[in-house]
């Protein structure tokens, strides 16, 4: 039988399942309402924020009110980014498919997984850093993303294979839930990585008074 602990750890997990094609649905809608290319910035930028809040701060207010007030907090500098990153993607997937050159074809297969990379990740610096320019956080989102490559490796592995099995079992949950896994994932590594931050921060803080009446 289980026990009450256990009944509420599969309410708490059941809760976040939800919770999570909510944020998905809600992404839809904003990507949609936006005509993608004006809505995808800020649907993403509220998705990471909201994950963020989420796994590093246990915030779990009502996903629609709150998904509404962050795709608006930054939304000029979030369309651009987005504009930026779909320019890069649309010149990179030309060269991929009419590029005269096999090697060429091959540079940029590569340029489309780094591309792939600073997606991931720059939402996330974006809503949880205070970076001040665009080329400071597309260098964040690449600096974590790389810096934490074993990571990295190991979310899009497990990203792929949940996908290919929704797609082969159930396929409306690929619809339900697409976008938010690799949120979520990306979510996991983030928030391992901007406590580590945090954590250095907070030691350099108190070390320096320390050094200081050393000297």
């Amino acid at each position: 039988m289980f026990s009450f602990e256990g009944f509420v750890r599969i309410n708490t997990f059941l809760t976040g399942v939800y919770r999570l094609a909510f944020l998905n649905v809600l992404w839809i809608a904003t990507t949609a309402g936006g005509l993608v290319v004006v809505g995808i910035g800020p649907a993403s930028y509220a998705l990471a924020k909201y994950i963020d809040r989420w796994l590093r701060a246990g915030e779990t207010p009502p996903p629609a009110r709150v998904f509404w007030r962050y795709a608006r907090e930054r939304a000029g500098r979030s369309m651009v980014v987005s504009w930026i990153l779909l320019a890069a993607g649309a010149v990179i997937v030309t060269n991929v498919f009419l590029a005269a050159s096999w090697y060429v074809q091959v540079l940029n297969v590569g340029a489309l997984g780094v591309l792939a990379v600073v997606w991931a990740y720059v939402y996330p610096v974006l809503a949880a850093t205070d970076l001040a320019t665009i080329p400071r956080q597309l260098g964040g989102a690449l600096l974590i993303g790389f810096g934490s490559l074993h990571w990295t490796i190991l979310g899009a592995t497990a990203v792929c294979a949940i996908w290919w099995l929704t797609w082969q079992l159930a396929l409306p949950l690929l619809v339900v839930f697409g976008v938010g896994i690799p949120a979520f994932a990306v979510g996991l590594v983030t928030r391992a990585v901007f406590r580590g931050l945090a954590t250095d921060t907070d030691e350099e803080a108190r070390t320096r008074p320390r050094a200081m009446a050393a000297r």
